[in-house]
């Protein structure tokens, strides 16, 4: 007897078009986009409300996210802070790192990453950040070690980098170029960086005002670490 044909139904149509869903590319707790979306939440959670007020139940209203779903991939609020606090210095570090990979001229390097740094004393979240962990530094003395922490990303390693490679080619003096990183930030944003602390900037300077500060920094640098000029 004749083998008859099989029979093709709308659902076998629809089985060989649609195939079976494979499993999730990322482990559990391991997608970069919805971790991104939770830290994106939590940071607008925290800025407008502060660490204490902030809860995560807010978080998860403002991230789009279920309890169990910011559970998989923080701990608790603390974690979450932490967790937002370094992206935000990583973001920070990367910005200030390509500046100076493409400054071939330590003045020139010098005053990009200044003019840098400032703004985002003035205009960025660094300060509101900063606030907020002074809030909890004595429950919480290892966030803010872990704020101020110099590795793996911190704007001053960077720095650093930057001055040893310019002490190498003669531009500058060999010093200790974490004292140097420490003194030229310090120069630079100092004064803008404690009046923005203590709200005592009412409106950000304007370019020319920035620049003025910057040059500044860099000639009074530049007088002590610059290459001895010898006739």
């Amino acid at each position: 007897m004749a083998r008859q044909p099989k029979k093709v139904t709308d659902k076998t149509v629809m089985d060989a078009s649609c195939p079976s869903p494979s499993p999730s590319r990322f482990a559990a707790g391991e997608d970069p986009v919805k971790r991104g979306q939770i830290l994106d939440g939590a940071k607008r959670v925290f800025m407008k409300l502060g660490f204490d007020a902030a809860s995560m139940n807010d978080v998860t209203r403002e991230a789009g996210v279920s309890k169990g779903t910011i559970y998989v991939y923080f701990d608790s609020k603390e974690d979450l802070f932490a967790a937002l606090i370094e992206r935000e210095k990583g973001r920070l570090t990367e910005t200030l790192r390509d500046i100076l990979a493409d400054s071939h001229d330590v003045e020139d390097g010098l005053r990009r990453f200044g003019i840098a740094f400032a703004r985002q004393i003035l205009v960025g979240d660094m300060i509101p950040a900063m606030r907020t962990v002074l809030g909890v530094v004595d429950r919480m003395p290892g966030l803010c070690r872990r704020f101020l922490s110099a590795a793996p990303a911190n704007a001053r390693t960077v720095l650093e980098a930057f001055l040893r490679r310019k002490m190498a080619e003669g531009a500058l003096k060999s010093v200790d170029e974490e004292l140097a990183a420490r003194q030229f930030i310090d120069l630079a944003t100092g004064t803008y960086f404690k009046l923005k602390l203590f709200n005592e900037i009412k409106t950000v300077p304007d370019q020319t005002e920035i620049d003025r500060v910057v040059d500044s920094a860099i000639y009074v640098f530049m007088a002590a670490y610059g290459p001895d000029r010898t006739t």
